[in-house]
């Protein structure tokens, strides 16, 4: 594989002081419109999926919401609408299934939120789920976002999606080591690395892969895609370190970018100073 060179006049980098794209904000549809999936949960841990799947469905005019489970949670939650059940491991996490291929490609939208527990088994058919494939049963790859420790369970597999089109991940700069390494980029991010070389080892890399990045360092938010890459301070935000990952950015980035299809780097960009 060729890998970019960096263009050292940053002519690439925008930072957001104001909203860079505040045009698709407003762009957001009156109709409900769209199917979207939030995909997610184990035996022991599900409170994110149920929180983030409530958040975008009040927050946005989405058609049809579908929260997506292991069916070890089957009967251990109140009856909630649009929950789908799919087959799970013995230690209650996601098993590969048909299905479980479906709920990720057939949405228009896919959140893969987290709270999956570290199981390779899970990690296996998540990554299988994603990947494309010549026989899928899908002809065009639908959105997709990767956030909280998704990231952390996919990493390893990253050979096998990494080049998966019109997905967004939202890591930390630990969880982007992962990923660097898994797919052994040689050009290594740090977490101990001052903010300009960050953004050129993202610019490189987003040039390399099409995924969008969106991480957190030195106190900027960054969003990265197709040697595109913008910053804005944390200062600038509603988010603290904390709230950054529970999963509403997540969401926001989610809709907007279903809203806004073909412009993963602005709906990124853009959802950062929504309210």
């Amino acid at each position: 594989m060729a890998f970019a060179p960096i263009n050292s006049d940053l002519s690439y980098w925008h930072k957001q002081t104001q909203p860079l794209f505040d045009n698709l904000i407003w762009n957001i549809p009156e109709q409900k419109t769209g199917h979207v999936a939030i995909v997610g949960g184990n035996s022991q841990n599900f409170s994110s999926v149920i929180r983030v799947s409530e958040f975008i469905n009040q927050s946005f005019p989405i058609k049809t919401l579908t929260t997506v489970l292991p069916d070890a949670l089957r009967g251990k939650l109140p009856p909630l609408p649009n929950l789908d059940f799919l087959p799970s491991t013995t230690s209650g996490s996601f098993a590969k299934s048909a299905n479980l291929e479906l709920a990720c490609s057939k949405p228009d939208a896919t959140l893969i939120i987290g709270d999956l527990s570290k199981n390779s088994a899970t990690a296996i058919a998540l990554a299988a789920a994603i990947s494309p494939r010549e026989d899928s049963i899908v002809e065009t790859p639908n959105l997709l976002v990767l956030a909280r420790d998704s990231v952390d369970l996919l990493a390893p597999e990253a050979h096998r999606w990494l080049n998966r089109p019109s997905t967004i991940i939202i890591a930390s700069m630990a969880q982007l080591q992962k990923l660097f390494q898994a797919v052994y980029y040689p050009r290594m991010i740090l977490l101990s690395q001052p903010l300009i070389p960050t953004i050129e080892t993202l610019h490189k890399f987003t040039l390399t892969y099409p995924a969008t990045i969106l991480t957190f360092h030195q106190e900027n938010i960054i969003v990265a895609n197709n040697g595109k890459v913008s910053t804005t301070r944390l200062a600038d935000t509603d988010y603290s370190p904390i709230s950054l990952w529970s999963g509403q950015l997540a969401a926001r980035v989610t809709a907007l970018a279903l809203y806004n299809p073909g412009q993963t780097f602005a709906a990124a960009t853009a959802s950062i100073l929504m309210h």
